[in-house]
């Protein structure tokens, strides 16, 4: 038998009958299919198992670190060098260019980790009917038209139609965010096909069994299944750009270009002059290294690598590297509500008891005046706590918790009223009801739906005494079943009876006895808003970021937890976001705060409508059904303690506390990370600058190389390393969360940088070929480029200080703050006088010993740029009062 993809059948399963779903399967419900049929399937179907792309091999990961423009321009370089015999040059070129190429390989063969998490989600064992018998089998042996039997607490290792319910309701916000259980029945759905988390005689794989048990029929395993869609949408989803790599990637062919023809023109100068071809190609070499900042990947690698640290102080932990520096520039959080901005645990938040309203004991107070109330709350309940966790029904859990922080203790109740017999919760009656024996009674105690439960009562539990339940005072405690609805409190009625011993029979209809019931009370429970979300969502307003809740959950539960977080913005539906095309949904995206039961395709709808308005868009989750969105975000982050393995291997950041206000401190982070990287890159590009404008006037003056390719080398990468490394952690500027972020086309190199840039180059230039001109005239040609190559060493000690900051002195509160700075500036020097003083460092740098004039000299020349740019500033600021 084939069977028949989802595309091609005329009726959906859930509109199918049970016996229309087991006919199209070709399955016996008494018996199910045989081993040999189960067998012969899965040779068809193949496994039960989520499939991925073979990865690529390791070689090919890394080859590709050096695809890019500046990569191939050092290697051309030491090729070169290798041409002409200079072997030590080309040696450092090729150990620079492979230590960057393995910090990108390590990086990037993280990348397809999402797609093997969700292949190990799947259930390890399910019970099945083969051969009429009841079997336990490997779920990958699964395979469409078994019958799977589903119990509590069992994660399901299909997707299925329903063909037997017995009270079960399945937690299925993994897939659909919705953070109640979903009551599940067998009947088929007739209409139009209903979203994914209303299709209740239809169960999903991954999903978890919280209350009840039944029988379904597999429909789909493996890459059929919702899990396999997902897997589907997040290997199409791709990794985006992060702005500052977009930025890095355009300033690195920009490099390129000027580098190109400096060297070509600097090349046809040498030649008109005459110069030996073996010397106009070490020229060449010499002007590729000073253009090409080879050392700033590596930097920038490190410097977002702390960043990273200090944000897992704060518990974000970053996993994308280049992703560190995104939410500097977030726009619009599109956050999660279950588990992100709730607590994603039910629990009572209101009762009434006795006419009036009374306070939820938390712990801090006992429940005494509520025993009555609470007791038939701890035993009517089939869940169990084990420490924080809720082991069953959630609700059922809640109202556990809230008997337990009021000090009751249910396994001595249970002993005290033992229970002999139950009518168990189903979908259709909507009540529980427990007996339990008490002496010469039996108590009836009953939950459920209000409206059915109020049917059954007779009488009103009172301060006074119980009393009768008359038309009055069922208004009364309707209007307030109608309030809590109305604030999107899920409303639990609990009502009790009292029945002589003697005329009970625990093996007669028991349903005799669900009348004339006393109603005690009500509960209202929901899923509470996390306190210090309210405070995060405020600076995030102040901030300049939109914060836009994204839930499986109904309308009305969404609209209530949006309220009360201050989210504006209207309320719309997934099937809503399903009738606008592209053009319509970013035309209203703006102004919606709210997208409610809402299906994975539609958050990745609505994450690239937000880009297409130009927001950098920040999206956080938890689900299996978060992660394709968590993956096409700018950045996506996931909660680290009731995550998914799929949405936290999906997402570039994990909040290791489920904190939203931990995004708050994230953000912060984020543009303090991309204000130091702005410092440092103009620093090491004024660093380049400098270097080719000294090379580029010695050639045209005529004059030999002030530097060798090593040398060059040395200054871009060991020089300019700790310095701005150091630069990467200085401290916060006062007030960054209270400005607007930064436009994601805001450039690091604008042309005003730019250009100050090219000043401070000159400057460099000036003062490095001044010394080397005078070095030459006074003593050896050795001499003259150690003097020149330790000048411009000290340029950048001192251009350093120059580079925090472009508008305020450096010489501010902050000049001797960053520690940091100030211990790698002493190791640049402490390094440069080994490079120049130490004989087998001689050797490799093609340096000779200076003298402590010669010292001075270099270092009184060098002071220059930082009083030069002071007085700059200076006059900038005096201009602009």
């Amino acid at each position: 038998m084939d069977i028949p993809p989802p595309e091609t059948r005329t009726t959906p399963w859930h509109n199918l009958t049970p016996a229309g779903a087991a006919a199209r399967l070709e399955t016996d419900v008494e018996h199910g299919l045989t081993t040999a049929e189960a067998a012969a399937r899965r040779r068809r179907v193949g496994p039960n198992s989520l499939t991925e792309p073979p990865p690529p091999s390791p070689f090919r990961v890394f080859a590709r670190q050096f695809a890019g423009v500046l990569p191939l321009i050092l290697a051309a370089a030491a090729g070169l060098a290798l041409w002409i015999g200079d072997v030590l040059d080309a040696v450092a070129i090729l150990v620079v260019l492979i230590i960057n190429g393995g910090l990108g390989f390590l990086q990037e063969r993280r990348a397809e980790r999402a797609l093997a998490a969700l292949k190990s989600m799947l259930a390890q064992r399910a019970v099945v009917r083969r051969d009429g018998r009841e079997v336990e089998i490997a779920a990958e042996d699964l395979v469409p038209g078994d019958l799977a039997l589903l119990s509590t607490g069992d994660r399901l290792p299909a997707d299925g139609r329903l063909i037997l319910v017995r009270g079960l309701e399945v937690d299925e916000s993994v897939l659909t965010g919705e953070s109640l259980a979903v009551a599940k029945s067998a009947r088929e759905l007739g209409g139009d096909a209903p979203p994914l988390g209303d299709r209740f005689n239809m169960a999903y794989a991954n999903t978890v069994v919280t209350r009840g048990r039944g029988e379904m029929l597999v429909t789909a395993t493996g890459m059929t299944t919702e899990t396999g869609r997902l897997a589907e949408m997040m290997s199409a989803a791709g990794d985006s750009l992060t702005p500052l790599q977009s930025q890095l990637d355009r300033l690195g062919k920009r490099l390129a270009i000027i580098a190109l023809a400096v060297v070509a023109i600097i090349l046809v100068i040498a030649l008109a002059k005459g110069t030996p071809v073996d010397e106009a190609i070490l020229t060449a070499i010499t002007l590729a290294v000073a253009a090409v900042p080879e050392g700033l990947p590596a930097v920038v690698t490190v410097t977002l690598a702390l960043g990273m640290q200090r944000m897992a102080r704060r518990g974000a932990i970053v996993k994308r590297l280049a992703a560190v520096e995104t939410l500097g520039c977030a726009t619009v959080v599109c956050s999660d509500k279950t588990g992100t901005l709730t607590r994603n645990r039910m629990t009572a938040q209101a009762l009434y008891f006795q006419n009036r309203h009374w306070t939820v004991p938390d712990g801090s107070e006992t429940g005494r005046g509520l025993h009555r109330l609470l007791v038939p709350m701890a035993l009517c309940n089939d869940a169990r706590l084990e420490g924080d966790a809720v082991i069953g029904d959630p609700t059922e859990g809640a109202l556990l918790a809230m008997c337990t922080a009021a000090g009751l203790d249910p396994t001595a109740l249970a002993a005290r009223l033992p229970r002999v017999a139950e009518i168990p919760f189903e979908s259709t009656s909507k009540f529980m009801a427990t007996y339990h024996r008490s002496d010469d009674d039996v108590c009836v105690f009953v939950k459920g739906a209000p409206d059915i439960v109020i049917e059954r009562c007779g009488r009103l539990a009172g301060a006074d005494g119980d009393q009768d339940f008359d038309a009055a005072a069922r208004a009364v405690v309707t209007a307030q079943i109608n309030a809590w609805a109305a604030k999107a409190l899920r409303v639990i009625a609990i009502a009790t009876r009292q029945l002589p011993a003697a005329d009970f029979d625990a093996e007669g209809d028991l349903g005799t006895h669900m009348g004339d019931l006393v109603l005690l009370g009500l509960v209202g429970l929901s899923d509470p808003v996390r306190p210090e979300a309210l405070d995060a969502v405020r600076i995030c307003r102040l901030a300049g970021i939109d914060v836009k809740m994204v839930t499986g959950d109904h309308r009305e539960t969404a609209h209530a937890v949006a309220d009360q977080l201050g989210l504006s913005g209207d309320v719309v539906m997934g099937t809503e976001v399903d009738a606008m095309d592209a053009e319509h949904l970013s035309a209203r995206i703006e102004s919606i705060g709210v997208f409610a039961r809402v299906a994975p395709e539609n958050k990745m709808r609505i994450v690239e409508a937000l880009r297409q308005r130009g927001h950098v868009v920040a999206m956080t989750g938890d689900g299996v059904n978060d992660a394709p969105a968590l993956k096409q975000a700018d950045i996506g982050m996931a909660m680290g303690r009731t995550g998914s393995e799929v949405s936290k291997e999906a997402a570039a950041m994990v909040l290791t506390d489920d904190n939203f206000a931990t995004i708050v401190g994230a953000v912060a982070e984020g543009r303090t990370i991309y204000a130091n990287i702005v410092k440092f890159v103009r620093y090491q590009l004024s660093t380049n600058l400098g270097a080719l404008m000294t090379v580029f006037g010695a050639v045209v003056a005529g004059l030999p190389m002030p530097f060798t390719p090593i040398q060059i080398l040395w200054v871009n990468v060991i020089m300019d390393g700790p310095p701005a490394m150091a630069l990467g952690v200085d401290p916060a500027p006062a007030g960054q969360m209270t400005e607007p972020p930064r436009r994601p086309t805001d450039q690091i190199l604008t042309l005003r940088r730019f250009g100050v840039l090219c000043y401070l180059g000159a400057v460099m230039a000036a003062g490095t070929l001044g010394i080397f001109l005078w070095a030459l005239q006074t003593g050896s040609a050795d001499r003259a480029v150690t003097l020149a190559f330790t000048t411009f060493v000290l340029f950048q000690v001192f251009n350093a200080f120059n580079a925090r900051t472009e508008r305020a002195s450096t010489f501010s509160a902050l000049f001797f703050k960053n520690r940091s700075l100030w211990a790698s500036l002493t190791t640049v020097v402490a390094l440069q006088i080994l490079a120049v003083q130490w004989p087998l460092a001689q050797t490799v740098m093609h340096t000779t010993a200076l003298t402590a004039a010669d010292w001075v000299a270099a270092a009184g020349t060098a002071v220059l740029i930082l009083v030069i740019e002071e007085a700059r500033k200076l006059a900038r600021r005096w201009a602009q009062n």
